[in-house]
């Protein structure tokens, strides 16, 4: 067995525990399963059937489970309405979509129509900057699905770009003054002070009648890249999946817990220590 926590970060710095040292009697108290999607959920691009299971036994164990992606409004309203899931946070943050009990969409934004409006304006100004100054850098082919951010491609649709390029992407976004996030395939950035976090209170706090800051432990959040950050810093069952491991130090906040199996495999690890917990 590969010990995958080696590769993570250089002497000194914080490094996730293997995942199975988690204790089964914290594992039985999980009552939410929070996670990403792309490089969590799915492997290599696509989602596999071990994953999609593995989310419908914790929804038929009664346990709520909810995305926390970067994934656009679009993709996040069908998720919402045919996947196993409770509810769905999207954009990094700038939304959450829930299905009401009589069959209706709710639908949360952290910013009023006006604000992403003229955020999107802002955006293609930034787009273009990208676009123009970073050779191979292109548009996410789900980007006429956002509401509020604008993703560039570094990794989905064609070459991976050096992680220089990936840095000046970066760089051009936050010159502009929006906030810029990395994960397994795009740089999301936007304006406003949402994240992933953020919205993930909110949602807890009107959907669930929850303080996470008090009910943290009910909870697991499973991610593999660095916008998961906030989400990897603020819950003591955060779990990275394996691949987490190929970020290195570009990781500035790290989980504290990490699989051994990678994507949607190391998901599927996660959910079946809990419902086994859970079993007693």
């Amino acid at each position: 067995m590969i010990d995958m926590t080696a590769k993570l970060a250089p002497a000194g710095a914080l490094v996730p525990r293997p995942f199975r040292e988690l204790g089964r009697d914290r594992l039985a108290r999980i009552d939410f399963v929070l996670t990403d999607i792309d490089d969590t959920l799915t492997t290599g691009g696509r989602l596999p059937s071990l994953a999609y299971a593995a989310l419908e036994r914790l929804h038929n164990a009664g346990i709520v489970v909810v995305p926390v992606t970067g994934r656009p409004a679009g993709w996040c309203d069908l998720i919402a309405r045919l996947w196993p899931v409770d509810a769905v946070v999207g954009e990094n943050g700038a939304f959450y979509f829930a299905c009401s009990p009589d069959g209706g969409m709710t639908r949360v934004f952290a910013q009023s129509d006006e604000e992403r409006r003229q955020g999107r304006e802002r955006l293609e100004d930034v787009a273009a900057s990208i676009l123009s100054s970073v050779p191979g850098a292109r548009l996410s082919a789900d980007q006429t699905f956002r509401e509020t951010d604008l993703a560039i491609d570094f990794a989905e649709d064609g070459p991976r770009l050096a992680d220089a390029d990936i840095a000046r992407i970066v760089a051009c976004f936050e010159a502009a003054g929006a906030v810029a996030k990395v994960s397994s395939i795009h740089v999301n950035g936007w304006f406003g002070r949402h994240d992933k976090l953020a919205m993930t209170r909110q949602l807890f706090e009107q959907r669930y009648d929850m303080d996470l800051n008090v009910e943290g432990h009910r909870v697991v959040f499973v991610g593999d890249s660095p916008n998961d950050a906030p989400m990897f810093g603020f819950f003591e069952n955060s779990v990275g999946v394996a691949n987490f491991a190929d970020f290195g130090d570009d990781a500035v906040t790290p989980p504290n817990w990490i699989t051994e199996q990678a994507g949607g495999a190391g998901f599927a690890e996660v959910a079946d220590a809990i419902l086994q917990a859970r079993e007693g």
